[in-house]
């Protein structure tokens, strides 16, 4: 049985009944989202449903599924959840489609090329429409030749497949980008945000508009971003920018302007456990978590919405993960299970989010195992009634 589409309100206060008078929910076989952890040692993709009730991974029937890709850096779902593209690392230069099934299943579709090597990141605007991929590596360069980068744009079709990529060159060492939703002050212009490397001492963030007809990108501007930028995320709302740095371990916070470009947070940055590699805001964007390798912890911050800063969570910077942290993502269904790929492990690590104040717990069993050098997660949610349950203000 599936939840209807109720309105926001409703929908939340029926969910929130269901879960503190500990009822069981009606969703399919009680798995309230899927997560996906590709390998990068091998490609394959380990599956997992998550239990509504207690966050628990149980591994699908069937995985890890087979890939075409080697060594996956990561793995983006479309805006629907019905399917996952897995992106290949160094210069295993593919993007591989696949659709998931309503039980969770991955089935590959296609794997078209990317437009230079070694990518970096990806993401996928609001409206599922374009793929972005980042890659360090325009054609002619490489590790022994260095030089500057660039992103794919793929459009995506109406079957999730990728038609004819577009190339924009970027300039040295970009590690992520991500696109805003329309934002409303701007005529609902949608725009995206590269971190890049510029030298050893100095990261930028730049800045495009986005044509949300062909996808393509025009440079508007840049700003400092810390030391080393290892990821980069947009505030639901598209009112904030967070990037966080791998060697200061710090978050830099930026505004948004009504042209798109960036201005830094007064109560920018703020400070996270050792080497945070990676950044997710849980769907009622009130909360953001840094999974931090070298820590093997998350740092947790709520987000102000009134000025985009952040405030520590008492307790999620000594939050312990297993061994390696790369990725972290919080369930898209009820938010309140969140999520690690710990590389150096071979595991995946659950924690409990509590909605009220951001505080995480351990989940029974956790960690979780049958991947080998999960390089990171993605989910999805498992139906239509898994969808994001409280909407940002």
């Amino acid at each position: 049985m599936k939840f209807s589409k109720l309105g926001r309100n409703t929908l939340a206060a029926g969910i929130s009944l269901v879960m503190g008078l500990g009822l069981t929910a009606c969703s399919r076989d009680y798995t309230a989202a899927y997560i996906y952890a590709p390998s990068a040692s091998g490609g394959a993709i380990t599956a997992y449903g998550v239990d509504y009730q207690t966050g628990i991974l149980n591994q699908i029937s069937g995985s890890p599924f087979t890939s075409q890709l080697k060594n996956p850096i990561s793995a983006i779902p479309s805006p629907n959840g019905k399917y996952l593209y897995e992106i290949g690392g160094d210069q295993d230069s593919k993007v591989e489609v696949f659709s998931i099934g309503t039980d969770g299943k991955l089935y590959g579709q296609q794997t078209p090329n990317i437009t230079g090597t070694y990518p970096t990141g990806a993401a996928v605007d609001t409206t599922g429409t374009f793929l972005y991929v980042t890659y360090e590596y325009q054609i002619g360069y490489g590790p022994a030749s260095t030089g500057p980068g660039g992103v794919t744009i793929f459009p995506i079709q109406s079957d999730g497949t990728l038609g004819t990529a577009v190339n924009v060159n970027l300039d040295y060492a970009p590690v992520g980008i991500a696109i805003t939703a329309p934002v409303t002050n701007s005529g609902n212009a949608v725009f995206a945000y590269v971190a890049q490397q510029e030298t050893t001492s100095d990261g930028v963030v730049t800045e495009y508009q986005v044509n949300t007809t062909t996808g393509n990108l025009t440079a508007i501007g840049s700003i400092h971003a810390g030391v080393n930028p290892s990821a980069i995320i947009v505030e639901p709302t598209a009112r904030y920018v967070y990037v966080s740095d791998k060697t200061s371990n710090q978050i830099y916070g930026f505004q948004l302007s009504a042209s798109g470009t960036l201005s830094a947070l007064s109560s920018s940055p703020y400070s996270t456990d050792l080497y945070p590699l990676a950044m997710t805001i849980d769907p009622r964007g009130k909360y953001l978590y840094t999974a931090n390798y070298n820590g093997n912890t998350v740092s947790g911050f709520t987000i102000n919405h009134a000025d985009g800063s952040l405030g520590a969570i008492s307790g999620t910077g000594t939050f312990k993960t297993s061994t390696g942290p790369r990725c972290v993502v919080v369930d898209p269904a009820v938010g309140n299970y969140l999520y690690t790929a710990n590389y150096l492990d071979n595991s995946v690590s659950g924690a409990q989010l509590k909605s009220e104040d951001g505080t995480l717990s351990s989940v029974a069993n956790t960690p979780f195992t049958g991947v080998t050098e999960p390089s990171c997660v993605a989910t999805v949610p498992n139906g239509d009634h898994a969808l994001s349950y409280v909407y940002p203000n």
